[in-house]
């Protein structure tokens, strides 16, 4: 088929981009946690990275979206299954990136400007519950990726 670089491009980027969101979330984090003296200042530091890991994976899908719709109009119809998956995780993203991620911060930032930590808030129940959600997503969207990852692999 005349279409293996765009095949090839797909998998490289899907590749780097599960295998950042991958790394941050299994590696990165805990060793801030670990490294930081201060929970606060990691949860902070973490809730940024993953804003930003977010913002990126709802770019990422959309563009890889596209390109599998192309390849799926061309009639290589191996690529139907994998638009599920990619839709998926931007639909993680998209749930963490705009509504569980902001939330926190913002209780976050309401506990903040009293000095105190959200935990230590009158929040700290909701926060807890949110940050349960949205690690249940961000585990979701990595086993997606994993899937994402096998299927673009599959000869």
């Amino acid at each position: 088929m005349g279409y293996n670089g765009l095949q090839r491009t797909l998998t490289v980027v899907a590749g780097l981009w599960v295998g950042g969101f991958v790394a941050v979330a299994y590696l990165v984090t805990p060793i801030l946690f670990s490294v930081l003296g201060d929970h606060q200042v990691a949860g902070i530091v973490a809730g940024n990275i993953f804003q930003v890991e977010a913002y990126l994976s709802i770019a990422i899908s959309l563009i890889l979206m596209i390109a599998v719709n192309f390849l799926v109009s061309k009639g290589i119809n191996v690529y139907r299954p994998i638009r599920w998956l990619l839709l998926g995780m931007l639909s993680c993203a998209i749930g963490a990136g705009f509504v569980l991620i902001p939330w926190m911060s913002s209780l976050r930032d309401q506990a903040n400007a009293d000095s105190i930590s959200v935990m230590a808030s009158s929040s700290a129940a909701l926060f807890s519950r949110l940050h349960g959600v949205s690690s249940s997503l961000f585990i979701i969207q990595s086993v997606l990726g994993i899937v994402l990852l096998w299927r673009l692999t599959k000869k």
